[in-house]
């Protein structure tokens, strides 16, 4: 069995090393880039993937290419845990002066931090799936933040908009804050045009009476 550290570079060349199962060294310092060249080369100086593991490093999207190519050919790919990570390099720091986790270091960490390694299932940031879920929740996180700013706004504003507005996720709702969010022109448009303003955007759900309750929050605004 062998283990195959590669620091990964964004921009730069990566480094390979290759240790035995003893952690002593194969060969090291093996330069490549993320092609298909440089990548068959480097899986056949590895020797047989079934007797392989690959260590990396999260590093941006670097190691996706690299982890897609091994686990093609059969060897076991590990990842360094973030949070196991900078524990090493934490006390590499103090013991080398050199925080880097570099191809050797790598190399040696099934032999001496193996629950340091979670192995690669998946690929990460190139998974249509995770992309799309990571963006959905990146999406709600800020959908939920503007909602908690127009409800703080609307507490400047006095207590009886919230009641009055129900819930906000209207288009009604978007409209009247966008078009008259301030009381004193909310009021002079008037209870006949906010009624047809309100049944219009709702499609019909709301009617005089939703009018009527907004046009008193907005003379209550007003008189506060």
């Amino acid at each position: 069995m062998s283990t195959l550290g590669i620091d990964l570079a964004v921009r730069a060349a990566h480094v390979a090393t290759l240790t035995n199962d003893q952690g002593d060294v194969i060969w090291s310092r093996r330069r490549f880039q993320s092609h298909p060249p440089d990548l068959a080369a480097l899986s056949e100086a590895a020797g047989p993937a079934s007797e392989l593991t690959v260590v990396i490093e999260p590093t941006r999207n670097a190691w996706v290419v690299v982890a897609a190519h091994f686990r093609a050919t059969g060897a076991k790919v590990g990842m360094v845990a973030p949070e196991r990570s900078s524990d090493l390099r934490r006390y590499y720091k103090k013991h080398t002066k050199n925080d880097r986790l570099d191809s050797f270091v790598l190399s040696r960490v099934p032999l001496l931090h193996p629950e340091g390694l979670i192995e690669v299932a998946g690929l990460g940031p190139a998974d249509p799936l995770r992309r799309a879920v990571r963006r959905r929740v990146r999406m709600v996180a800020e959908r939920h933040a503007c909602h908690q700013r127009i409800d703080s706004m609307l507490d400047l504003l006095g207590p009886a908009y919230n009641e009055a507005l129900g819930t906000r996720d209207t288009k009604t709702v978007a409209v009247i804050l966008e078009r008259y969010g301030s009381p004193k022109s909310l009021r002079r448009l008037g209870i006949s045009r906010l009624t047809d303003l309100v049944r219009r955007t709702s499609g019909g759900h709301f009617g005089a009476d939703y009018a009527a309750g907004l046009l008193h929050a907005a003379n209550e605004a007003i008189e506060l």
